[in-house]
């Protein structure tokens, strides 16, 4: 058995045909749900890029206890589990996060690794000249990345040159190389459609339309406060991500037809979470609300075993699934601090495997679904404490924890999944304001756009137990109960 994973960042299932939507260019991705189980209920976890991928291998949320930062001295990583059960394990990919401090600890899991240069300012080439950039790309000033980024741009000089290109070309090389063989698992991951939406001009020549505004691809984290004019050119430049997307999943897709891999190979596609265009008057994620433009996310998933294509699923799923899911195809027993579920089933008659799912980011909301309805629950207080990270690999996203940061550090005690370790304990900052966290509820069947929060005291009710549970369940540190203003056990 083999298994492949295409993961794109920032893939927004409203943009996509298989999910409704009539006007971007994506065959390959209607020709992907052709071929595999699609999912009508997947959410995400924990948010943004690392805290996803840290779910994404060790099957548990990351945003209850921490922020970003690597994998843990005490965690079970899918691919490091595949690969001492004899799994060969390769990772294709030009996200550069995992080569920051903050990421440092993941690609290594696998038995190989490609890392592709050249994304959103990734620190690759060396000039000391000062770019030939405009004074802003989108709402960004010219900081660090942009700087890099610019340079970055500019060896890019023909479409095989792009990052996207590359990574796909090493996985397409992974698979000749070794589709005879048994017991392998790709992933083949690339960054895009994240912004900034940089593509080769025949992808923006899929979507004619009159602009002269200033260069904008890379939009701010930010309330929208351009011109509709700029904001639909946004929107027309990550539909040109998504089509250059679409034309390099279709070669995976052409290779699995032409080799017949479809009889023994496991193929997933997914994504870490989708982004704001302009919806909710919102650029981007993470200083928001997660809306479902965000934390409702694409997955289609073939399984050689059923052998089901063509169908959808309504079961309520995550990216803490991924990792026993792929545990479970290859015989590997799944560690018992994994709260993920393998999809097998799910795959294959659409078996539940949750009432309710829960997902953030650490300090915001702690948000729940049951497939109907979406609660954010926000802090109790404005100041939006106690919180803390518990962590033993201190770094943010680019640097390590400050001197300063650590000064107050505590040990706490061994949660249910840090096997008998103790963690530092360090008071943590809030994802984003209070102004954004007030508590909502929507009725995604009443309000799909989730553009009016409803008040109804017993959905409430239900929708906290949910939380409560599934915090207990996870070992949530006590402080997140206060902060949130929830009783642990619920009557």
């Amino acid at each position: 058995m083999k298994a492949i994973m295409v993961m794109f960042d920032t893939l927004n299932r409203h943009m996509l045909p298989p999910y409704g939507c009539d006007w971007t260019h994506a065959p390959n991705f209607a020709r992907l749900a052709e071929k595999t189980v699609v999912f009508d209920n997947s959410y995400v976890g924990s948010m943004p890029c690392m805290p996803a991928r840290r779910e994404l291998m060790t099957g548990r949320y990351n945003f209850l206890h921490r922020s970003w930062g690597p994998l843990e001295p005490f965690d079970d990583a899918m691919p490091e589990l595949l690969k001492e059960h004899e799994v060969y394990t390769h990772l294709v990919t030009d996200h550069q996060h995992y080569w920051e401090d903050g990421g440092a600890t993941y690609h290594t899991r696998f038995n190989t690794f490609e890392l592709i240069r050249g994304q959103e300012g990734d620190p690759w080439i060396g000039q000391v000249r000062e770019p030939s950039a405009p004074p802003s790309v989108g709402g960004h000033s010219r900081g660090r990345l942009v700087r890099q980024d610019w340079i970055n741009r500019s060896v890019l000089k023909s479409e095989e040159d792009f990052p996207q290109a590359q990574t796909f070309s090493r996985g397409i090389e992974f698979i000749k190389r070794n589709y005879s063989e048994d017991h392998w698992f790709l992933q083949i991951e690339t960054f895009d459609p994240h912004e900034p939406f940089h593509t080769p001009q025949k992808y923006k020549d899929l979507y004619p339309h009159s602009y002269e505004g200033k260069h904008f691809d890379w939009p701010p984290y930010t309330k929208v406060e351009q011109t509709p004019e700029e904001v639909k050119h946004l929107r027309l430049e990550y539909a040109a991500l998504l089509s250059m997307c679409d034309e390099y999943l279709g070669q995976v897709l052409d290779l699995m037809d032409e080799l017949d891999l479809w009889k023994d190979t496991m193929l997933i596609v997914n994504t870490d979470h989708g982004f704001l265009l302009g919806e909710h008057d919102w650029w981007a994620k993470c200083v928001q609300p997660f809306y479902n433009e965000v934390a409702h996310t694409p997955l289609f998933i073939w399984d050689p075993r059923s052998g089901k294509k063509g169908e959808r699923r309504a079961s309520l799923v995550q990216t803490i699934d991924i990792a026993p899911t792929l545990l479970e195809f290859f015989g590997v027993p799944v560690p018992k601090d994994m709260k993920g579920s393998p999809l097998k089933e799910t795959i294959a008659s659409d078996h539940p495997v949750r009432e309710a799912a829960i997902f953030g980011i650490h300090g915001g909301h702690i948000n729940c679904t049951d497939g109907r309805y979406v609660y954010m629950r926000g802090p109790a207080s404005k100041e939006n404490r106690p919180l803390y990270n518990y962590t033993l690999m201190p770094t943010h996203m680019r640097s390590r924890f400050s001197p300063s940061e650590l000064l107050q550090v505590e040990l706490a005690e061994p949660f249910d999944f840090t096997k008998g370790l103790k963690t530092l304990k360090v008071e943590g900052t809030g994802a984003h304001g209070t102004r954004l966290l007030d508590t909502m509820l929507f009725d995604l069947q009443q309000d799909p756009q989730q553009t009016n929060p409803i008040q109804d005291a017993v959905v409430e009710e239900r929708m906290l137990k949910h939380i409560a549970r599934l915090m207990r369940e996870n070992d949530a540190p006590e402080e997140q109960y206060v902060r949130l203003g929830i009783e642990k056990v619920r009557p």
